[in-house]
């Protein structure tokens, strides 16, 4: 208890973590599996004599609730929304709305707890909300009054959800607008300091969902306006865990099932007192919210951690190009930007320089003189430590190299392919021997030597008819194979979409 203490007092709001590749330490992994038979055989029965039943109960009441939003919005456009609160007998459909919401979340088998008390808009127009694990968080909307949200222009524009969603008079995200931060920043300002009786405004400000072992990164969007806020808390105090949904775990479906079939869930959540800004915090809004975020950890006893939401692309972009050891690629990431890598750019100009006289393994020592850094720089040999995962005291400097091109240049599979191609031509040539394609398709496609030399023997006799191949001609044998069709799949999706 005391490190974790230490943790949260530390200025630097850094994760101290004793080993990375220790799943609790990463916020983006979950892990759920139903381990003992006396689980598999309850959620076996459950699921056929208790879900039906909820699923049942939780559609007549999503249906009921949707259509008086239906009522309430009628003859409302989305400007009108934008324009002004709601009023009149439109606002009193709120409360039975919030009725409604609760009572789905009871059909659930979900029983929330509330702990201290809600303050007014007058008071703290916007509510700060955290941890983010799941999207059961969302039902707080129908415990806080049915608060403004920041959500997608793409969930308002669904027909069922999307008319829920329009009641709380929220601040859309355009994603394909490039003012779209600005423009959101402004209109939450704009919310907050306005003297007409608005919502509420809530925000997850995390910005993802984490697994709740530490407060990442908080943005700024809550804080730019200056004006008090009060943090809410949120627990899941259950033996099971079934609604975290993090970047890396079980799917959205899988947690909805587990979650209807267990015989009742908890969720806890506390408002805690309104938090007025210093002047300093006022002009400072990053300042505001890490105080903010180091205040809910402290009631939370979680420590703070310096992962952002920019760390989920990273590890998003990583399963989508089935890279492994997600996890390890964002920490070498947040390293290297430490240590002035990502601005020098020092593995492209190895590349450039085609490794001469580099050999594929390497020690500390090298790896610190071919980068050009400090052997004695603690972050030198974090870096090298995690690519160490063998405890060899050794590295493959091409696989280190390749990760580092791919998280930062690729886009597709065949993007990898050709990276691969990049790292393992150490003579420029832009052919590849047999050996070296076995490394180039084991870094980029995490195929298995023998595999590899059926692509080397059909390339070499029905391709280049040599004893080495390019690029083109193995993407020519993989063409031909309908175990890689993916591959071009996703090549044409990505092409699709940047034509859009």
């Amino acid at each position: 208890m005391e490190k974790i203490n230490s943790v949260m007092r530390d200025n630097t709001s850094e994760l101290k973590s004793p080993s990375i590749d220790t799943d609790i330490l990463n916020p983006f992994v979950h892990r759920l599996e139903l381990d003992t038979t006396y689980e598999k055989l309850k959620t076996a029965f459950l699921t056929v004599a208790l879900l039906p039943l909820r699923l049942a109960a939780i559609t007549a009441l999503v249906i009921i609730g949707w259509l008086l939003a239906c009522l309430g919005l009628h003859g409302l456009s989305e400007d009108d929304l934008r324009r002004a609160p709601l009023t009149g007998w439109r606002r009193k459909i709120v409360p039975w709305l919030c009725f409604l919401g609760r009572l789905t979340y009871t059909a659930a088998g979900m029983k929330i707890v509330v702990r201290g008390r809600q303050a007014s808009r007058s008071e703290a127009p916007i509510l700060v909300v955290a941890p983010h694990s799941t999207f059961i968080d969302g039902g707080i909307v129908y415990i806080l009054g049915f608060p403004s949200t920041i959500v997608r222009r793409e969930s308002g524009l669904n027909p069922f959800t999307g008319k829920l969603i329009n009641y709380t008079q929220p601040v859309y995200v355009w994603r394909d607008d490039p003012n779209s931060r600005q423009n959101t920043i402004k209109e939450i300002i704009e919310r907050a300091t306005s003297k007409e009786d608005w919502p509420q405004i809530m925000i997850f400000p995390e910005g993802t969902c984490t697994n709740r072992s530490c407060l990442i990164t908080f943005k700024c969007g809550a804080f730019y306006p200056g004006v008090p806020v009060q943090p809410v808390c949120i627990r899941y105090p259950n033996k099971l865990d079934t609604v975290t949904w993090t970047w890396e775990g079980p799917g959205a479906l899988k947690l909805l099932w587990l979650t209807l079939t267990q015989l009742n869930s908890s969720c806890e959540i506390e408002f805690l007192p309104v938090y007025r800004p210093s002047e300093a915090e006022k002009t400072d809004p990053k300042l505001y919210a890490n105080n903010v975020r180091r205040l809910m950890a402290e009631a939370l006893e979680i420590p703070v951690s310096d992962y952002t939401y920019d760390d989920c692309r990273i590890i998003n972009k990583a399963h989508m190009l089935h890279l492994p050891h997600a996890a390890v690629i964002v920490e070498a990431h947040k390293l290297r930007c430490k240590l002035g890598l990502q601005k020098v750019k020092v593995e492209e100009e190895l590349v450039q320089k085609r490794l001469v006289n580099i050999e594929e393994t390497i020690n500390f020592n090298e790896f610190a003189r071919i980068l050009r850094l400090d052997a004695k720089d603690p972050s030198v040999q974090q870096l090298f430590r995690i690519h160490d995962r063998a405890n060899k005291g050794t590295i493959d400097i091409e696989e280190y190299i390749f990760t580092v091109l791919a998280i930062a240049n690729a886009n597709s599979v065949l993007d990898l392919v050709d990276i691969a191609f990049n790292v393992c031509d150490a003579n420029g040539t832009k052919c590849l021997d047999a050996k070296k394609l076995r490394k180039a398709l084991k870094l980029s496609l995490q195929l298995e030597p023998e595999e590899s030399d059926r692509i080397f023997s059909q390339a070499t006799r029905e391709v280049s008819g040599s004893d080495a191949v390019s690029f083109e001609d193995v993407i020519t044998v993989l063409g031909t194979r309908t175990e890689f069709t993916h591959i071009f799949a996703d090549d044409n999706e990505v092409r699709r979409k940047k034509t859009i």
